[in-house]
Order: structure tokens, then sequence, then C-alpha cells
């Protein structure tokens, strides 16, 4: 059985020097990455985000997935952890709520020459490497455009109403609930949906718990993608261009047109995974991270995809 953990590398910027927070649990006498693992039912991203508070008493977003990091436990198991590079703002910092317990003892901010000495275990220093690697090239302050195909929806040959109206069954409700922690965790301020019923569905608990703008839009129907992919695409690119993070729902056949226009931002071996996602189930997202770095445009730094998890 492989035990499966979810963390990040804390990291902000102070007078230009990029900084980087360690934990030290006093049980273990050790410094190392603030994680933990997965609750029953819980995705990766939404774990490392819950650790994150936990141990360190910080609210962040996820940005850029670094690495996946196994190792083998005293009692013989393997452990999979998975690191993600996460900005603490000021104001997280001034809203930070820690308070020193048996797991976690103290935290400490250290230059990256420095966290490379305190850091405990080897392996810990595999996504520091990634991290300042992103930094050296630019690339470490990103934004997230998550792509989002629509929650399970009632069979085509079951719904007599129109396509527009079709809605989700029981299950892709399921789903959509599950994705509300799973989308918050990128911290996406814009959610950019087809106008049909199944993808309004789908948005709408992420919506209800989340403060973020909604914008519904026909391009990206089903019929509004074939008919003026042109049109579609500038849409896509419009609101990749923005400051801050923006998920776009919609229906399989218009993912093409949807990945196609994302897939300018990025290199030959990114555009193979673009194509990938395609095919991508009900339910399922690709999470896209674009640096921030307005004076050369965007670019993808990295990709990753989830299924939410659910019980049956």
């Amino acid at each position: 059985m492989i035990v499966v953990a979810a963390g990040a590398l804390l990291w902000r910027s102070e007078n230009g020097v990029l900084k980087v927070l360690l934990i030290h649990r006093d049980r273990y006498d050790d410094w190392s990455w603030p994680k933990g693992k997965l609750d029953k039912g819980e995705s990766i991203s939404e774990a490392a985000v819950r650790e994150i508070r936990e141990e360190t008493g910080l609210s962040v977003n996820l940005g850029v997935k670094l690495s996946e990091i196994e190792y083998k436990l005293d009692n013989g198991q393997r452990k999979v952890v998975h690191y993600w590079a996460a900005e603490v703002t000021d104001k997280a910092l001034a809203n930070q709520n820690f308070v020193p317990d048996e797991e976690v003892g103290s935290l400490e901010w250290f230059t990256v020459a420095d966290a490379k000495k305190k850091l405990t275990y080897k392996y810990d220093l595999t996504p520091l490497k990634i991290l300042q690697a992103l930094e050296a090239n630019d690339h470490l302050a990103t934004k997230p455009l998550i792509v989002l195909r629509h929650a399970k929806a009632t069979p085509r040959s079951d719904w007599k109403k129109g396509e527009s109206t079709r809605p989700l069954l029981p299950i892709g409700r399921i789903q959509a609930a599950a994705l509300t922690n799973i989308l918050a965790a990128y911290g996406p301020k814009t959610v950019l949906t087809s106008r049909w019923q199944r993808c309004i569905e789908t948005v709408t608990p992420f919506l209800e718990h989340n403060k973020v703008r909604l914008v519904k839009r026909s391009l990206l129907s089903e019929r509004g993608a074939k008919l003026s992919p042109r049109r579609a695409s500038k849409l896509v690119e419009k609101f990749a261009n923005r400051n801050t993070g923006v998920v776009i729902c919609s229906h399989r056949p218009a993912l093409p047109t949807i990945l196609k226009a994302i897939g300018t931002y990025a290199d030959d071996e990114q555009r193979e995974l673009l194509k990938q996602a395609q095919t991508m189930k009900p339910g399922e997202l690709y999470v896209i991270h674009l640096a921030k770095r307005p004076s050369t445009g965007s670019s993808i730094v990295g990709i990753e995809s989830q299924v939410p998890l659910f019980e049956d």
C-alpha cells in the first residue's frame, strides 16, 4: 500500500530575495515542508491547502505543481508526496493564525541557500531546486486557467426537451459538489461557462461557496463553438490574458477549440498534453498554470489534471 500525501513549498519575495517557509516538528526534531496525508474522499489539491492551513495557519492558493516525491517509511511502506508552489501574500501573512502543537512546534522563513542547509531530508531538496529554477526564469508567479468539462449529464437519448436544457444526472451533481474544493484550491476569480444547463449546474456549487464572478457565454456551448470557432478562441484568449485565474466550463465537442486557443502559449510538449485533454472525462479538469509576465506575455509553466473523488 502506498501512502499518499500533499503539501506545498510556501514562498514569498522579501526585498527581491526569494524566501521559503520550513516547519520544525519537535517530535522528530526535523525541518521539512508542510504536508500531510489525504483524508477519505479528499483530492490531493484540497488536501495540500488544508494541511498548509492546519500546520502553518496560512490560507493560500496553489500555484504550479513542482514534483511528486517518493520514499520509503521506517515501517517499509512507500510514501508519495505531491508538492506545489504556493505564494504567501502580505494579506495571508497578516491573517496567519499559527498555534504551536505536538505536530508542528515552530515555523521559520529561510533564503533558498539557507533552506538547503536546514532541510533534514535530502529528498526535500528536489522540489526546492525546481522552485529555484522557476524563480530564475520568472515563472514562479502564476495564474490558473482551468478547463473543466461539465459533470456527467442525462444521456441525449433520454432527454427530449432540447440540448441546452439537458441536466446533470444525480451522480453528476455529486461530481459538481466534489469539484468545489478542488477548484477553490487554485483560487480562480472568474467562472466563464457555457449557458447550457449542464455546465451551469456543474459550476453552481463552487459559485455558492466562493466569491467569484460568473460570466455566461453562448460561444462556449457545443453549438456556439461549432458555428463560431474563431470567436470562441478569441474569447478564451481574452480571459487567459487577464491577471487573475479563470475556470472555463464547456462541453466535449468544444474542447478542441478551447484547447487550441490555449495552445498558443504552449511549447511542443505542452501542446501534446493539451491534445490529450480533448478526451477528458465528465467532471475532469485540466489546470494550466500561466506565468504572470506582463512584459513578455503569458506562457504555460505547468499542466496538471484531476478528476473529482466521490462516494458512489
